[in-house]
């Protein structure tokens, strides 16, 4: 299965997860910066409020784009032995890189929810999203990020991942929406034709619209 791009991909879970739309604690969230795009379709289509959950992924000293771990808020930290042992990469390298990432999920925080608060997790479904899932790094910091929150359940929704990723990661949440599991699979953008990037600003204003549903609601 292919997706046109992120909102379809959020259109095609909306309609998977609609039986939480009747959920009064659902909430969903999504990890910027692609993510966000994808959930907020679904939050909009479920009448279901949206937050971000802040991750960021520790990438090898040499090869940024390889997934060494990844950090979520909250001082949250996911290893993936499998790719730091075989390559030896030291621990020194591996605090250097989540200092740096430390600090830009810092400033990504600030600037994605402006002066909003973080919307509580205690008690709630949880449905966490993003646009697509490789080594599944970021997902499991921002599952296990999510857990120290003690939801009443845990939701993962991707439109494409790996089969074996999909599996792993199953046995971390009550429930996976993940779309297609292609095979072989290189990367999360091959199986987009509009994958382009999504900006800073882009995600400042799908927040701020969803801030202004949530409170339209409220009211």
């Amino acid at each position: 299965m292919r997706f046109q791009n992120r909102e379809e991909g959020g259109r095609l879970l909306a309609e998977r997860l609609r039986p939480y739309a009747v959920d009064a604690s659902a909430i969903v969230l999504g990890l910027p910066r692609g993510g966000v795009v994808t959930a907020d379709v679904i939050a909009e289509q479920l009448d279901l409020p949206l937050d971000v959950m802040i991750v960021r992924k520790l990438g090898t000293p040499w090869q940024p784009e390889l997934a060494m771990g990844a950090i979520a808020s909250g001082g949250i930290r996911v290893l993936n032995r499998e790719v730091i042992d075989p390559l030896r990469i030291s621990q020194k390298q591996i605090d250097e890189v989540a200092a740096r990432e430390e600090a830009e999920l810092a400033r990504r925080e600030k600037l994605f929810r402006a002066d909003r608060p973080a919307l509580s997790l205690s008690g709630r479904t949880v449905i966490i999203v993003d646009d697509g899932i490789a080594t599944g790094s970021t997902m499991l910091a921002a599952i296990r990020c999510v857990r120290t929150q003690k939801p009443s359940r845990i939701v993962m929704a991707v439109p494409v991942a790996p089969p074996s990723t999909c599996r792993k990661l199953g046995s971390e949440v009550d429930d996976v929406v993940c779309l297609s599991t292609p095979e072989p699979f290189k990367a999360v953008g091959d199986w987009y034709d509009d994958f382009a990037q999504v900006e800073d600003h882009e995600v400042v204003a799908l927040m701020k619209k969803a801030a202004e549903r949530t409170d339209l609601v409220a009211h």
